[in-house]
């Protein structure tokens, strides 16, 4: 096992300089950053993350956690891409993630004793809807970090969710389509509440009329939800001509359902989803729909909680991330 002692040797500087160069110290020349960075490389040196933990005074392990009904965590595919971006960018600066488990032995606990019994510098909540847990990882000092949910008294990173909704609707309407229903998420989660509000306030300024059964709740953003959601749709009296989808899982079960009662997309009903995971491009007809920037969500929860771990401090900041429509084959212009 190659140590500080073998880089210290082979380059004929001290183990104080060498250990100063590990650790990022602004007190080495270049030059002789330079020599040591080469020898590090070029015998494979690692350091010890106990010995790194020691001088640095931090775990380096932020904390991961899903508080979301749906219980999908990464297997969602949105949830999947944001975290998976916020990764990219935190292990560059050397953090490794952790997620979370409510239990520490045989006991159960909640979120924050697992983050404090870990020891971490801070913590990534990926949540929909105010919890309890929430609140106790609110109500801490842990530096944190809340993605998909606008509230106050932490760090926030959300979507545009309503003007999502603004521009698919409006997207509809262009197109000449009048009876226009919605799926939405589940009223308990935030992002379902913005997005039903979104369709409701666009279709009441272009003076639509919006049926009760025109709103169905497709729950909590699944395949089954929205197939089981556009069954009830295509039972009204009326059959709307399109329909604006809160989710894109959601949005390819309503597809299906709409296949299985013998009609077409986008000659018998236009579809318009939100999300824009990777396989709403490859379902047939590929899915209009409103695109999340996941990248760009990814990369601000981690710009912001890098902050307040470097800080040492807690910090209050709300980020609302654009939206965009991205026009495929699911809709067309109503003659």
């Amino acid at each position: 096992m190659i140590t500080i002692y073998d880089i210290a040797k082979k380059t004929g500087f001290s183990i104080s300089t060498v250990s100063k160069v590990l650790n990022k110290r602004s007190d080495v020349s270049e030059k002789t950053k330079k020599i040591i960075n080469e020898a590090v490389t070029e015998l494979g040196y690692l350091p010890s993350s106990n010995a790194r933990s020691l001088s640095t005074k931090k775990s380096w392990t932020i904390g991961v956690v899903f508080v979301e009904d749906a219980g999908n965590g990464l297997e969602h595919p949105f949830f999947n891409a944001v975290i998976e971006n916020f990764k990219k960018t935190v292990e560059i600066e050397g953090y490794d993630l952790l997620f979370a488990s409510r239990k520490i032995g045989k006991e159960k606990r909640s979120y924050l004793d697992h983050f404090m019994y870990r020891g971490v510098d801070g913590v990534v909540v990926v949540c929909s809807s105010h919890t309890p847990e929430l609140q106790k990882l609110i109500d801490s000092d842990i530096p944190s970090v809340v993605i998909d949910l606008d509230t106050r008294g932490v760090s926030v990173v959300y979507s545009d969710n309503f003007h999502g909704a603004e521009l698919a609707v409006d997207h509809l309407i262009s197109l000449g389509h009048e009876k226009i229903a919605h799926i939405s998420g589940h009223k308990k989660l935030y992002v379902g509440e913005e997005r039903l509000q979104g369709y409701k306030q666009t279709m009441k300024k272009h003076d639509l009329f919006i049926p009760d059964e025109y709103i169905v709740d497709g729950g909590y953003f699944t395949y089954e939800g929205g197939k089981a959601a556009m069954e009830r749709l295509l039972a009204a009296k009326d059959t709307p001509t399109a329909v604006f989808v809160a989710g894109d899982l959601m949005a390819i079960g309503a597809m299906a359902a709409i296949y299985d009662a013998g009609l077409t997309i986008p000659d018998d009903i236009s579809i318009v989803g939100f999300d824009d995971i990777q396989i709403a491009e490859y379902v047939h007809p590929a899915l209009t729909t409103i695109r999340q920037d996941t990248k760009l969500i990814g990369k601000t929860a981690a710009t912001l909680i890098m902050d307040q771990m470097a800080n040492k401090k807690k910090a209050h900041m709300s980020v609302k991330i654009p939206v965009s429509l991205v026009t495929r084959r699911s809709c067309r212009e109503r003659k």
